[in-house]
């Protein structure tokens, strides 16, 4: 049992810093499930592209801050292209999403011109924001919980303005919304674009911070996301702005240190995938496994 605890101490540092990172996908997933309804898989790959992108400037000779915007902007991008893709060709959300994650993989492959990058010559945007930063765990701590506070803020500011406000209004009811006169399709598309957007500021951040970027660095990561929100919404609920906003990054959190827990305790690193996958089936399907009613399923959606 004591060498569990110690195996888990050590674990703590490191993954704790990785989950402030995939935090920031767990948002990129909140919104366009949450608040715009919207079921969409292209994290799956606009978390990568934004790596790729930053990593093929880094290489190239741009400025860490420069790379890291062009990364969230081609990220951006492409959740925008998923909407489109939606919108125009009237095309299911999830198919939208796996086609656009689809294309977004060999885009990858193109914008690297190979499967990996090493980064370890280059400077990164943690050496710039901090000296020394690339090497100081605590340091990287400190500058990555700045960064989730700042966005959680940004967040919460953003959805209580009258933009935000609509973008959750074409959410919550897209008919009442377009008879308000609310433009659904650009509330969408911009909705989505912010999402992936974080998705792409998360890929090119992890790039930095890990020292090199791989084309399937995106394998399995909407599923990781998914659990952090249903573990952060489990633990703070959705019925107020701040508490949707918070969920993910406080499950982010959460999720992996039960990840750790689980490696602590001589689970497989192969099998982490397996073990949350099977932890959102039964989360999501608890309510029909106890004889739910329609209404409390709905809800449960």
């Amino acid at each position: 049992m004591m060498e569990i605890f110690n195996n888990f101490y050590n674990l703590v540092p490191v993954t704790f810093t990785q989950s402030l990172i995939y935090a920031l996908v767990a948002a990129g997933i909140m919104i366009p499930f949450r608040i715009l309804n919207f079921p969409d898989l292209t994290s799956e790959g606009s978390f990568p592209f934004g790596g790729a992108i930053c990593a093929a400037l880094l290489v190239a000779g741009y400025h860490p801050i420069a790379a890291t915007l062009i990364a969230v902007a081609g990220a951006f991008a492409a959740g925008c292209c998923t909407a489109f893709i939606h919108l125009k060709l009237k095309i299911n959300t999830l198919l939208a999403g796996i086609l656009m994650m689809t294309m977004l993989f060999s885009i990858n492959l193109r914008v690297m011109g190979k499967s990996n990058v090493a980064l370890f010559d280059t400077q990164n945007l943690l050496e710039v924001v901090w000296k020394n930063t690339g090497t100081e765990l605590d340091q990287q701590i400190a500058v990555f919980v700045i960064l989730v506070i700042v966005i959680c803020l940004v967040l919460l500011w953003f959805f209580k303005t009258e933009i935000g406000m609509a973008m959750r209004a074409v959410g919550a009811n897209l008919n009442m919304a377009s008879a308000q006169g609310i433009s659904t399709w650009a509330y969408t598309i911009v909705g989505l674009g912010i999402a992936n957007g974080l998705n792409g500021l998360a890929g090119a951040i992890l790039v930095q911070q890990q020292g090199y970027s791989d084309v399937n660095m995106g394998l399995g990561i909407l599923i990781d996301g998914l659990a952090a929100v249903i573990i952060g919404e489990t633990l703070l609920g959705r019925q107020a702005v701040w508490r949707q906003i918070a969920a993910p990054f406080l499950g982010s959190v959460v999720y992996y240190q039960l990840i750790s827990l689980g490696l602590a305790a001589g689970l497989q690193p192969s099998d982490i995938k397996l073990a949350t996958g099977i932890f959102v089936l039964i989360t999501l399907g608890l309510p029909v496994l106890r004889g739910g009613s329609a209404e409390t399923m709905k809800l449960r959606e």
